[in-house]
């Protein structure tokens, strides 16, 4: 592996941490400021400064430095993460993630936006006001050295101006003064080394072998832990230490030979004047069971003794046990010993606690998976096609073998498909930047909930979802939340809300985008198409159209052009890019309290549960997860609607039938509806409809082929896939079918016309 492959790993893990990163300052920013939370977001930024300086990204490393020195402050309660702290740390992971990405890509940002960043939060770390223009906070004072008790003095003369004069002599800076004795803190550090401490080839002993270095200590081991020897687990860690050490060299110095190991043990270092006063405070003090550790099993081990070995953990439990335990006396009865039934339950709870292992795999290399088991599905299909027709008998072990074939392939194929799913979660909480982005420009105070953050979806999509959700985000921020004055006002909260969600629904992934703002402005929005001629001025216009009106290309409300919105580019590209992943959008609004667009998508863009249709002699494939039911229509159950138009009486309510062959062209007058199936489906945007085809061949899994990267667009038509006689069967477009019944034109732009 050579050192460009090195280094996109280390991207790739930048990703990983910034994610983090983001999601723990969000926790913090909603008050959860817990030391896990916190510990979290210092351990992304400190891997992140820890990599780039490997790769010697200088100007990446200074600016993770303060950022990490300002989160060390919270991280030890010197700094409290109010919302002004949190609004510098939101911004100053924003920052993190760009300078990342160009020191990925090779380029830089613009030093202003760091330069102010570094000041304030070396001003927070240095407990200044942001900006710089408090003064420091006082240093803590050492506690005084001890002296010997003396006769109380006589309190001195005052003069007139009330001060009292200190006496002063020359003497005191004689040869033979004595130089006021420096105060060396002694720190107090418990230490307790987690089970992967140990897996990941790490020795407590060379740890506290290096803090010996830094001052003088004592140890005491706690083994309150440690079990008999028969439930003893080797690679459990069941000891801790209580080290007392005095040094000259500061925290840092300290914390410098836990760092590489901080995440995988307890660690906790105070001062012992600070740990004297709070066990005054409490009057408690920590359970434990000392036993004094002997120093001289760090003193490093003679060349010519072999391989630098040192105890492992269980070999030093097995010594200090030795001992604690005291001798057996006479009459004593023999300790209880432990059940082994606890063993593997500590071992559960010490696997449980580790990370899922995980493996990178090069995104071509799973395509091309992908496209593989999509063979697999069609060959199967093929030859179950080819037994059925060349043996009727239909031989008892040919078709169990097929059915365990079919059975197989299933369950591969899902498997397949679970490698590309992936979690919303990482575009989710791209959105939080633009939000904060969006809200500081406009001027506005919006809060950004985000739900379902852990529903999967095919990488495909989520790759793709960024662009239209930023759109999205923009245009309810802009346009859809009002002002912190006017919300006030209206009897609303100052801060305005937008909530992303994010959950399954018959098989597809539903996003829906809701804010609390004042809602779409009807009037206005068709005086504005008007305007633009995009609707004659006596059209007549329902609610939901007039909404739908914002899709329009070049249709923008604002009155003036900003850096945010006023160009009329935005929700046209919405529309096209969910049209482009074979989803569907649409807008729900209630003026005053607020709008919901609702994003319907295909959870994956390879394979596709279907209904094989017969239509005028052409064989199609309608999208299951469209189909509410099917029925076969009676003649006293259809009725004329005007000049063309008919009904079909379903359950008391009356649904248009809509004749696909007609629609499509393949046939120049409607066919009987009493010769035909209906498919009752569901459109988003057109309600419910009965789609007339002549026949049902069956249910089936089919792999969908591009048919603009084979062919080119057919409108109605969404893609195409391959049957199991050989054949080629073209995919519905429901939506597109929907939208011809009521008039309008036939588009090409289809539902999953892009996908492959």
């Amino acid at each position: 592996m050579d050192m460009n492959e090195i280094k996109e790993i280390f991207f790739q893990e930048c990703e990983e941490q910034l994610a983090e990163l983001e999601s723990g300052l969000l926790k913090m920013n909603d008050g959860e400021t817990d030391s896990e939370t916190v510990n979290a977001v210092f351990r992304a930024v400190h891997s992140i400064k820890g990599g780039a300086g490997a790769f010697g990204l200088d100007d990446l490393v200074a600016f993770a430095h303060v950022f990490e020195t300002t989160l060390d402050c919270v991280r030890s309660n010197r700094l409290d993460p109010g919302p002004d702290v949190m609004k510098i740390m939101l911004k100053s992971a924003d920052v993190l993630a760009d300078l990342t990405n160009a020191a990925r890509d090779g380029g830089t940002i613009d030093p202003a936006r760091t330069t102010g960043l570094v000041r304030d939060l070396e001003a927070l770390a240095n407990g200044e006001s942001i900006g710089g223009h408090a003064e420091p906070a006082a240093p803590k004072a050492a506690p005084a050295a001890p002296v010997a008790a003396a006769a109380p003095a006589k309190p001195a003369p005052t003069d007139d101006s009330g001060f009292q004069p200190i006496p002063f002599s020359f003497d005191d800076f004689g040869d033979d003064a004595e130089a006021p004795a420096m105060v060396v803190p002694t720190y107090e550090i418990d230490f307790k080394p987690r089970r992967d401490l140990y897996t990941k080839g790490n020795d407590a002993v060379l740890l506290l072998r290096d803090l010996r270095r830094v001052g003088d200590m004592s140890i005491n081991c706690d083994l309150s832990e440690l079990p008999a020897l028969d439930a003893l687990e080797p690679e459990s860690a069941y000891l801790a230490w209580k080290i007392r050490l005095t040094t000259d060299k500061g925290e840092d110095a300290i914390r410098q030979v836990f760092e590489f190991v901080e995440w995988d043990c307890e660690l906790e270092i105070r001062r012992i004047e600070d740990e004297e006063a709070d066990e005054q405070a409490s009057g408690e003090e920590l359970p434990m069971q000392p036993v004094p550790f002997d120093l001289a099993l760090l003193d490093e081990e003679p060349a010519d003794s072999g391989a630098d070995r040192h105890p492992t953990d269980a070999e030093a439990a097995g010594g200090q046990a030795q001992q604690r335990a005291p001798a057996a006396q006479p009459g004593d009865k023999p300790a209880p010993r432990a059940e082994k039934k606890d063993a593997p339950a500590a071992k559960q709870g010490d696997a449980a606690g580790g990370a899922t292992p995980t493996i990178r795999v090069d995104l071509d290399r799973v395509d091309r998976l992908i496209n593989l088991v999509g063979e697999l599905v069609i060959n199967q299909a093929m030859l179950a096609q080819s037994v059925i027709e060349n043996d009727q008998s239909g031989t008892q072990s040919i078709n169990m073998g097929l059915e365990e074939l079919q059975q197989l392939t299933r369950e591969i194929q899902d498997s397949v498909m679970a490698i590309r799913a992936q979690p919303v979660k990482p575009v989710f909480q791209r959105m939080s930047r633009i939000v904060r982005e969006v809200a500081d420009m406009v001027g506005k105070s919006v809060r950004l909930i985000t739900e379902g953050e852990n529903t999967e979806v095919d990488k495909t999509v989520i790759d793709k979802l960024a662009e239209p959700l930023t759109h999205m985000i923009r245009n309810s921020v802009d346009h859809g939340i009002e002002s912190p004055e006017k919300r006030t006002a209206l009897g609303k909260p100052a801060e305005g809300t937008v909530r992303l969600t994010a959950k399954h629904r018959s098989g597809r992934i539903v996003i829906e985008l809701a804010d609390d703002g004042s809602g779409i402005n009807r009037e206005r929005v068709r005086q504005k198409a008007i305007d633009n001629d995009l609707i004659p001025v006596d059209a007549n216009l329902s609610d939901e159209e007039i909404d739908n009106l914002i899709f329009a290309p070049g249709f923008s409300t604002a009155d003036k052009i900003t850096d945010v919105s006023g160009r009329g580019v935005g929700m046209d590209v919405v529309k096209r890019s969910i049209q482009a992943l074979g989803g569907r959008i649409s807008i729900h609004s209630r003026p005053g309290h607020g709008s919901t667009f609702t994003m319907s998508l295909p959870l994956t863009l390879a394979v596709l549960d279907g209904m094989v249709v017969t239509v005028a002699g052409q064989t199609l494939v309608v999208p299951l997860t469209a189909i509410v039911e099917t029925l076969q229509p009676e003649a006293s159950a259809i009725h004329s609607f005007g000049a063309h138009q008919k009904l079909i009486a379903i359950r008391n309510s009356f649904c248009p039938l809509v004749d696909v062959g007609h629609i499509l062209k393949y046939r120049a007058q409607p066919a009987n509806p009493v010769e035909g199936v209906a498919l009752l489906v569901e459109s988003e945007g057109g309600g419910q409809r009965a789609l007339m085809v002549d026949a049902i061949q069956g249910q089936r899994q089919v792999v969908i082929k591009s048919l603009e990267a084979n062919y080119t667009h057919v409108p109605g038509i969404a893609a195409a896939t391959i049957l199991g006689d050989g054949r080629v069967a073209l995919i519905l477009d429901v939506d597109a079918v929907v939208a011809a019944s009521r008039g309008q034109a036939l588009r090409a732009d289809s539902a999953l016309a892009a996908t492959g």
